[in-house]
C-alpha cells in the first residue's frame, strides 16, 4: 500500500483482518511513527517509509495523492520490484497539463504490468468503521478481474467488476469537482431541491466529459459515477464538499486544507478537468464555475448567481 492518509489507512485496515500481509509505506516518518504507534491493527500489518520494503510483494496499491503519483511510481520504478505484480489505482484525480488518468501514469512508468482501478461511494472514515459499501473494480483481463475480485471483497466491501478503466477513473475524479459546489450551495443555504438539481446537472456534465475522455455512459450511471456523485456531495465527511462549505466563509485554500488534513482531491482536478474539457470542446458550466470560485477570486454567490441566470432549454443528459 503507497500512502499512508485516510483512504490507504482504512483500506490497509481493511485488508488486514483478511489475513493478507500488509506493508503500508508512507512519505512522512513521523507518520508512519504514529501509525505504528497508535494503529489497533488485526492480521500482518508493517508501517514502513523504505520504498524497497515494497519491492517483493503480488499486488501494489497506489493510494497517495494524484499529484504525487507520478513522483512516487518512478520512484518505485528506480527499484526491482515483483516482474507479476498487479498495479491497483485507488486514486481519484486527473494529471494537469497531460490530462492524464492515474493508471495511463502507471501504464506510461509500468508498461509490463497488469494495471487494474478501484473506485466507488468509498468514505474512509466509514469503511474503517467496518460500514457496508460497495465498489468497482475495473481490469483490462476478465479472469484476473475476478480472482482480484475474490481477493479484495469482503463480507462489508462488495466489489464489482467491469472493463471500463477510464469511466471508472473519470467519474471518482469528476465528481470532486462537483462535491464543490455542492458544498458551496450548502454553505449559502440554498436547500435540498437546490442540491439535487445541481447534482443531477453534475451527472449530466460528467457523462458529457467523461465519454469524450473514453469513458462509457454506463459506467457514469453506477457506482463510480453516479454513486460516488452522491456520497461525495451528500455527505458531512466528504472534504471536498467542506471545502465548498468554508470557501464561503472566506476562508482561504490554505486554511480549509490546515483543517480538514489535506487538500482536497477536486482542487487540483478542476484545473485539469477544466483543461480537458477547453481541448475537447465540451461545455462544462459547474467545472468551469468551480474553477473559477478556486482560481479566479469569483465568490461563491456570484458563481451560484451565474449559474442560475444561464438560458433555459429542453432538458438533456
Amino acid at each position: 500500500m503507497l500512502g499512508a492518509g485516510a483512504w490507504g489507512t482504512a483500506l490497509s485496515t481493511m485488508w488486514a483482518k483478511r489475513a493478507h500481509n500488509i506493508v503500508l509505506w508512507g512519505r512522512s516518518g513521523s507518520r508512519i511513527e504514529e501509525l505504528r504507534r497508535s494503529a489497533n491493527f488485526q492480521g500482518s500489518f508493517a508501517p514502513t517509509n523504505d520504498l524497497q520494503d515494497c519491492t517483493g510483494a503480488d499486488l501494489i496499491v497506489f493510494v497517495t495523492r494524484s499529484t504525487a503519483l507520478r513522483e512516487t511510481a518512478a520512484a518505485l520504478r528506480k527499484i526491482e520490484i515483483n516482474s507479476e505484480a498487479v498495479l491497483l489505482s485507488c486514486i481519484k484525480g486527473i494529471e494537469r497539463g497531460t490530462g492524464k488518468r492515474m493508471s495511463e501514469i502507471l501504464a506510461e512508468i509500468f508498461p509490463k504490468h497488469a494495471i487494474a482501478v478501484l473506485s466507488g461511494p468509498n468514505l474512509a472514515a466509514e469503511i474503517s468503521q467496518g460500514l457496508p459499501t460497495a465498489t468497482v473494480l475495473a481490469f483490462a483481463e476478465p479472469d484476473r478481474a475476478i480472482e482480484l475480485q475474490s481477493y479484495l471483497g469482503t463480507r462489508r466491501f462488495r466489489v464489482y467488476t467491469s472493463s471500463d478503466l477510464a469511466g471508472t477513473e473519470l467519474g471518482g475524479a469528476l465528481k470532486n469537482v462537483f462535491a464543490i459546489a455542492a458544498g458551496a450551495g450548502d454553505g449559502l443555504g440554498l436547500g435540498d431541491n437546490s442540491k439535487a438539481a445541481l447534482v443531477t446537472r453534475a451527472l449530466a456534465e460528467m457523462v458529457r466529459l467523461g465519454t469524450k475522455m473514453g469513458g462509457e455512459l454506463r459506467t457514469f450511471y453506477g457506482l463510480s459515477g453516479a454513486g460516488d456523485l452522491i456520497a461525495t456531495c451528500f455527505s458531512q465527511q466528504s472534504r471536498n464538499r467542506r471545502t465548498g462549505e468554508q470557501l464561503v466563509t472566506g476562508r482561504s485554500l490554505e486554511e480549509i486544507a490546515s483543517s480538514v488534513g489535506t487538500v482536497a482531491e477536486g482542487i487540483p482536478t478542476a484545473k485539469s478537468a477544466r483543461e480537458c474539457a477547453r481541448k475537447l470542446g465540451v461545455e462544462t458550466p459547474i467545472i468551469d464555475q468551480v474553477y473559477a470560485l478556486l482560481y479566479g477570486g469569483k465568490s461563491p454567490a456570484r458563481a451560484m448567481e451565474e449559474l442560475l441566470q444561464r438560458e433555459q432549454k429542453a432538458e438533456t443528459i
